[in-house]
């Protein structure tokens, strides 16, 4: 149920992206549609931040600190490659924000190692000056490694606050609490969809909402025709944040992109959701999922990989080779593309016409039992032996004459043998 309640949310929107982005290929429909909303400049005001956020940052800041003009420059073409803002450079040595992360005024003239310093990946804030993980002088693979082990960590800390939430949630709803909460979530879908965000515009974080609710399906609290419109709402409340900060931005690209982001969820709700065959979509795949998870724990594992990792590597290995603009990695991305499309093909027929779901079933169920029987099979070698045991006991063969009969069997002359095992199997039976 919990890895259930985990993918309806990927699901929905992995079906929403194969909808839509070939309709905004074709048509470009969301272009359109947020272009005509677009007024013709946007006030610059002060930077909108959410409780959550004012709560975490200053304790990340003291921890790592993403320099974020590191992939605006890169994205809009100012630099080649993150080189460029290496090796980190703080004026005196004196590692702080003046020193290391203010910018050079090219117009006055400064030049940066003189006037000014120079960051990398990690940058310094204004109010709680150099994160732990800042280094003066560092290179770019001191910050990667850097980066790299604030992953390792971070995710550490994300996987042990889940199960105490889990802990946490097992031992508080019980009883009472539990039929509390499935009333208060057994709402109509559409006031569903409004809980959702509102809950994920308070805490500024859909990922909050979704890894809540989360933990509730797992432990039966709530079904997951309830979590859906959860997710949903989690979907639209995401998008209020991006809205609010491109509103006191002067920027009036970046309210463009914050309206595509809120109308291309609002589009896959209205594909999704109120059409009740749609709706069982999203929910059958995450209950597919669940019940191929409850047989074999493989399927966690070769999910994410294939979802978050093989699948984007393979969409951005084909679009570099067309972003070449060259004849030669043109012509081979092409033939990448049908190579694909053709694998995926004959992958479907596979799993459809010749019972491609059942194989890996079979051998999902094959490998449960391999990994049962390994794990029982301490405890079935000592029961076995107590079997034995009691075995030589009752035939009164000693296990030392046991074990020199049988090394005589294997010399050849088992048959010396034979006529007393033949005496001792007849008292055995007048017994």
């Amino acid at each position: 149920r919990a890895f259930a309640g985990a993918t309806v949310h990927d699901i929905f929107n992995l079906l929403s992206v194969a909808i839509l982005f070939p309709l905004e290929v074709i048509s470009h429909y969301l272009y359109h549609l947020t272009n005509a909303m677009l007024p013709d400049s946007v006030g610059d005001g002060e930077k909108w931040e959410g409780p959550i956020k004012k709560i975490v940052s200053p304790f990340a800041g003291r921890v790592l600190k993403a320099n974020k003009d590191v992939i605006k420059d890169i994205a809009t073409g100012k630099v080649e490659s993150c080189d460029a803002y290496y090796p980190v450079l703080c004026l005196d040595g004196i590692e702080d924000y003046k020193h290391c992360a203010s910018k050079c005024d090219k117009d006055a003239g400064e030049e940066v190692g003189v006037d000014c310093g120079r960051v990398g990946l990690i940058t310094c804030d204004k109010t709680t000056g150099c994160p732990a993980f800042f280094q003066n002088g560092a290179n770019l693979h001191d910050d990667s490694i850097s980066g790299g082990v604030c992953l390792v960590l971070s995710l550490f800390l994300l996987i042990v606050c889940l199960m105490g939430l889990v802990n946490v949630l097992q031992r508080g709803l019980a009883g009472m609490s539990t039929r509390i909460i499935y009333k208060a979530t057994n709402v109509n879908g559409l006031i569903g969809i409004v809980i959702g965000a509102a809950i994920t515009i308070l805490v500024q974080s859909s990922s909050i909402t979704t890894s809540v609710l989360t933990p509730f399906v797992g432990l039966g609290v709530i079904q997951l025709e309830q979590m859906l419109p959860l997710t949903l709402g989690a979907n639209i409340g995401t998008t209020i944040t991006g809205l609010l900060a491109a509103m006191v931005s002067d920027n009036v690209d970046a309210l463009q992109v914050a309206l595509c982001h809120l109308f291309f969820n609002l589009s896959g709700i209205v594909i999704w959701y109120p059409i009740p065959i749609m709706r069982r979509v999203p929910l059958r795949g995450a209950r597919a999922l669940g019940r191929a998870t409850r047989r074999s724990r493989l399927v966690p594992p070769i999910y994410i990989i294939v979802v978050f990792f093989v699948i984007p590597l393979l969409l951005l290995g084909l679009s570099s080779l067309f972003m070449q603009k060259t004849v030669g990695f043109t012509v081979l991305g092409s033939f990448l593309v049908i190579g694909v499309v053709l694998g995926i093909a004959r992958f479907i027929w596979w799993w459809k016409k010749q019972e491609g779901l059942q194989k890996c079933l079979a051998c999902l169920d094959r490998r449960t039992d391999m990994n049962n029987t390994m794990k029982t099979l301490p405890e079935d070698m000592q029961f076995l032996k107590s079997k034995v045991s009691l075995l030589a006991e009752h035939t009164g063969l000693p296990e030392d004459e046991e074990a020199g009969d049988a090394q005589k069997g294997s010399d050849g002359t088992a048959e010396e043998v034979a006529p007393e095992n033949e005496e001792v199997a007849i008292e055995d039976k007048e017994d």
